[in-house]
């Protein structure tokens, strides 16, 4: 049986052309709805975008963060083999699980780039609870191609 005939006779008017009637409130309240979900989403999704920002914000100010990078900016053979300067510092993966941050230590892997090629710069820190600072343990700068430069503790 045909649709339409279904709902023709669910309706009981005989006179049905094959339109929907919806009354002029609920059209009213699905516009209304319709806006909402756009205004919900927007502002979700703003806010979204903000707190990734001030997460990467963070971390770029960060002691363990600021630490590790000056040990590559010192680092020659590290920089050239970039092709830097320039040296561009890109936001760290916030989903990868070599990131990690707690109160005692702090892992990271940031992702860099020279005009030559880039790479990850793996760093591992500790704090120093008695001095409330940050004690880089180790930073390597891993290339594209595999190559492994030991910034610190330094070979140079």
């Amino acid at each position: 049986m045909d649709s339409a005939l279904l709902l023709k006779g669910f309706l009981g008017d005989s006179r049905w052309d094959g339109e929907v009637f919806f009354p002029p409130t609920m059209a009213r309240s699905t516009n209304l709805l319709q806006q909402m979900t756009i205004f919900v989403t927007v502002v979700t999704g703003g806010g979204c975008g903000m707190m990734y920002y001030l997460m990467q914000k963070n971390f770029a100010k960060s002691e363990y963060y600021r630490l590790a990078v000056e040990q590559l900016n010192g680092n020659s053979t590290a920089m050239a083999s970039l092709g830097a300067p320039p040296l561009k510092i890109h936001n760290i993966h916030l989903t990868d699980r070599n990131n990690r941050v707690d109160h005692a230590s702090a892992q990271l892997k940031i992702p860099v780039t020279g005009s030559k090629t880039g790479g990850y710069l793996y760093t591992t820190s500790t704090r120093d609870t008695l001095m409330n600072r940050w004690c880089l343990q180790r930073v390597a700068l891993q290339l594209k191609n595999g190559e492994i430069v030991d910034i610190f503790p330094g070979t140079e």
